[in-house]
């Protein structure tokens, strides 16, 4: 079987970006849900706080709340995290506000609490979460809401195509990225998904699972114009394979230098 072209349909349905518009993020090391560890959680105030004394980037994640807010959470439930059950969805900013982080004083953020709390002094990468079976629609809504007249470096993405489309087509300044994960889709069914979200997605940069690294796909676009960062770079070792292979590290722990 003949392969595809997918070296030219890949500049045709998802061109390069400027140069100029992408260079900052292979500038930096960005930390993986802020600066946590123990007694201090992921995508807290406080691992925020850290992230910017350390002058590192930041990465978060988004959750939407029931009143339509971009929360900053990862998980779609609350259990794991805080001494409540149930989905973060289903509640409203102001009540999830109220909930402590687990064995801390941390609260909830909002995204608007944690640009004011940034303040354009690091880059931010903003990860937004999606299920196959709802809209994305809303929670990029209430995510360009909070981003407006928003001046620091700041980028959206996610594991979602519609994602980063939305915000091609809604909000074409904000910068977009795309978030793979290779997984055991190495044949040819997955490079097929992957040229295929690529198209759909028109991200201006990817965010790479470090353990795919090196990856024909993401050195193909690497080589074209779209920065590669790398997650969740947690050892030396990892370290490693992201300089050679990437532009920059979203790392925790012991991936940072």
């Amino acid at each position: 079987m003949q392969l595809l072209p997918f070296g030219l349909i890949d500049r045709w349905r998802a061109p390069a970006p400027v140069p100029g518009k992408v260079a900052w993020l292979g500038e930096w090391d960005y930390a993986h849900r802020g600066l946590h560890g123990p007694g201090v959680p992921e995508n807290s105030p406080t691992a925020f706080a850290l992230a910017l004394q350390a002058g590192v980037g930041i990465e978060c994640d988004i959750q939407r709340s029931a009143d339509n807010r971009a929360i900053v959470f990862h998980d779609w439930e609350l259990d794991r995290l805080t001494g409540e059950t149930g989905p973060v969805d289903g509640r409203k900013a102001a009540d999830l506000a109220r909930l402590a982080l687990t064995g801390t004083n941390d609260r909830m953020p909002t995204l608007a609490q944690v640009l004011e709390q940034v303040g354009g002094t690091v880059p931010i990468l903003i990860e937004i979460k999606s299920k196959r079976d709802r809209r994305v629609g809303p929670v990029c809504i209430a995510v360009r809401r909070e981003l407006d007249g928003y001046t620091g470096p700041h980028a959206v993405m996610s594991f979602d195509p519609r994602v980063a489309r939305w915000f091609a087509s809604h909000s074409p300044r904000t910068l977009r990225g795309l978030v793979v994960s290779e997984e055991s889709k190495k044949h040819w069914r997955g490079v097929w998904e992957r040229h295929s979200a690529l198209w759909h997605a028109r991200p201006q940069f990817l965010a790479y699972d470090v353990r795919d690294l090196p990856s024909r796909f993401a050195a193909s676009q690497r080589a074209r114009g779209l920065p590669v960062l790398t997650w969740t770079v947690r050892s030396p070792e990892q370290r490693k394979v992201a300089a050679l292979h990437a532009d920059a590290p979203i790392a925790e722990n012991e991936g940072f230098a």
